[in-house]
């Protein structure tokens, strides 16, 4: 198997991942501003299917209508002489000054107001190159004290705002549709909705939730000690996962946006196995940021190695998942039972509520995990 990239494997990434200056709380920027025609240019020379990107990731906040213009036509022309296409975008409510108490759920009306109004124009812009999905990361929504905000209101206006939205979309006759990306703090001291679990809950209360789902992140899910690959798998039982960000975290710290693979190795293994097994086939996206040591080549050969990695690990798990000697570990750790429904068809609770079982014997069941969990690492590792 090949793991050199090719359209096909619908691999993106956001402006921000590799126009990202390295600029963190305690030091400046590391490497210059990169052309965002550039980047597309640089991605499709590497193999990947798309790009990604705020509305000020494009085109500079404050800009005119004439440098508007100008900047989109730029852009659209580097996406027609690459074939790299857009399947989502989404909107900066996080940088400015005015966001400072968050977007969609600020104390500020009129904050609020033009939170809504600044996500509609840019899905003016997304719908216009061909986006399918539109991501919201309320990165300021949320606080650091309780005193601060009514956690009970912040969920009616955020309801608020997205049923606007929605509303807005169907109106104008769009497909679009909304995926939530959920994160548990930074750089709020708690941000709203800070889990898959959250999000899909929060969902079910708006107008029109066939049109929002949810957009993970690796990071942002192992920062509050969860199992990315069972919330995936949930998001995947709901049919709610619209798309997905890839990157690398080691474990509950800060968002550090590691290359995919290059945090907890083994959890990334499941997870290309999970959507390989599932058949998701929305883009790998790769929100990810390079080191900030590295110089401009070494930008690019990160971005290049999200995507190896990604085939490196697909090709892995789908030898672990062929190999007979996993077929038999599963089998004789009961994996497969699982598939079988508690109930027979026909059977009511009436069925097993009197039914005999013999606690003890079952009791001393071993379930061989041991055996399973280390062929896995074999195959991982490349052992076989």
């Amino acid at each position: 198997m090949s793991f050199d990239p090719t359209p096909a494997d619908k691999f993106t990434f956001g402006l921000w991942t590799i126009g990202w200056q390295a600029r963190d709380p305690f030091g400046d920027a590391t490497r210059a501003a990169i052309d965002p025609v550039r980047s597309v240019k640089e991605l499709a020379d590497r193999g990947a299917y798309g790009v990604t990107f705020h509305d000020d990731d494009l085109i500079p906040f404050g800009s005119s209508d004439s440098e508007r213009k100008h900047h989109i036509d730029r852009f659209k022309k580097a996406l027609s002489d690459t074939g790299m296409k857009v399947p989502m975008a989404t909107t900066n409510l996080f940088t400015h000054p005015v966001f400072k108490d968050g977007a969609f759920t600020s104390n500020d009306r009129d904050i609020r107001r033009y939170a809504i109004a600044k996500t509609i124009k840019n899905i003016e812009l997304a719908v216009d190159l061909g986006a399918e999905i539109y991501v919201a990361w309320g990165g300021r929504e949320g606080a650091e004290s309780d005193a601060a905000k009514d956690g009970y209101v912040a969920m009616e206006r955020y309801k608020e705002a997205f049923n606007t939205l929605t509303h807005y979309v169907r109106e104008q006759g769009y497909s679009l549709k909304f995926a939530l990306e959920p994160k548990p703090n930074e750089p709020r001291g708690d941000i709203f909705l800070p889990t898959i679990g959250h999000a899909l809950a929060f969902i079910n209360e708006l107008d029109h939730p066939e049109m929002v789902g949810v957009n993970p992140e690796v990071g942002h899910e192992q920062m509050a000690g969860l199992n990315f690959v069972h919330g995936i798998g949930q998001a995947l039982f709901h049919k709610k996962l619209f798309h997905i960000d890839l990157n690398g975290q080691h474990g509950p710290k800060y968002d550090q946006d590691l290359v995919f693979g290059h945090g907890d190795l083994k959890s990334a293994f499941f997870l290309v196995d999970l959507l390989d097994r599932y058949n998701y086939d929305g883009p790998r996206h790769f929100d990810y940021k390079p080191m900030r040591t590295e110089s401009d080549d070494g930008v690019w050969a990160s971005a290049s190695a999200n995507m190896r990695t990604y085939l490196i690990l697909q090709e892995r798990a789908r030898a672990f998942r062929a190999d007979p000697r996993t077929k038999a570990a599963l089998a004789k750790s009961g994996v497969d039972e699982l598939m079988q429904p508690t109930l027979a068809s026909g059977e009511s609770w009436r069925d097993i509520a009197t039914e005999s079982f013999d606690v003890e014997t079952a009791g001393k069941r071993g379930y061989h995990y041991e055996e399973l969990d280390q062929l896995a690492l074999e195959y991982l590792i490349g052992a076989f």
